[in-house]
């Protein structure tokens, strides 16, 4: 089991990966996107993943409308998925991330799921030419399903499962559901804490989710790899909080 952590995209990317090194995390989960994370020189950030160790897991922009139904847009977002997954194989990531796309007119909302079978399949195969696997993320419905995902990963094929616990404490299923019934599937984790109503990202402990049976879910699905803390909060205490969390997890795990 590694534990890392994600750049805030509010701040210099390189700063955030050091930060992350300093403060003896395994991994950085590499988000590209705004504001300040939009553009990654590769150059410059890989001896600062270097001089710690760190290795790198892929995340993409969850605002990215890769399904919407116009090509033209599908396109440019292929396009942009296709940077971002040559930054992260360059960085020697194994594992790349994308968000369920919400973005479509209303009146064809029912088809929501089948524009994302459409649009998914060329993207993972992409990743792949790229030496990723990509993993979908739940969120909220109609992904915070497993049915769903049990969809998607039939029809898309090579599509794995990212399973975030601070989604999955406010949807319809929760982490032992997915771990219970998906649990082969998942290939990357996140952690936060919230209060079941809202993707709060706060340490561990201080909400509603139950950590000891989200490792116990984990650890009896055969998981024992990269979990993310994604914890944001003030400046002073962020490097607080994060040890906190990842002290809780590790007294869990063991």
């Amino acid at each position: 089991m590694k534990i890392g952590i994600m750049n805030n995209p509010s701040k210099s990317v390189y700063d955030e990966a050091a930060f992350c090194g300093k403060a003896g995390f395994d991994f950085l989960d590499l988000t590209i996107e705004g504001p300040c994370a939009i553009n990654v020189d590769i150059d410059r950030l890989r001896p600062i993943l270097d001089s710690y160790g760190l290795s790198i897991t892929g995340h993409t922009d969850p605002c990215l409308p890769y399904a919407y139904p116009i090509q033209g847009v599908r396109e440019a977002c292929f396009k942009e998925l296709e940077r971002c997954a040559g930054i992260f194989s360059a960085l020697g990531a194994k594992v790349m991330n994308i968000h369920p796309c919400y973005f479509c007119p209303p009146a064809m909302r029912k088809d929501l799921i089948s524009f994302h079978i459409e649009a998914l399949p060329p993207i993972v195969e992409m990743a792949a030419s790229y030496g990723l696997t990509m993993v979908l993320e739940n969120y909220k419905a109609p992904f915070d399903r497993v049915s769903i995902f049990k969809n998607l990963l039939t029809q898309v094929p090579g599509l794995k499962l990212h399973l975030d616990f601070g989604h999955s404490n406010f949807g319809t299923d929760n982490h032992e559901v997915f771990c219970g019934e998906l649990g082969e599937h998942i290939q990357h984790v996140h952690f936060s804490d919230n209060r079941s109503r809202s993707d709060d990202h706060m340490p561990l402990g201080v909400g509603t989710v139950n950590w000891q049976k989200a490792v116990n879910s984990l650890k009896a699905a055969g998981y024992n790899s990269t979990i993310t803390l994604e914890v944001f909060c003030n400046d002073p205490m962020q490097h607080k909080y994060l040890n906190l969390s990842r002290e809780f997890i590790q007294e869990l795990w063991a």
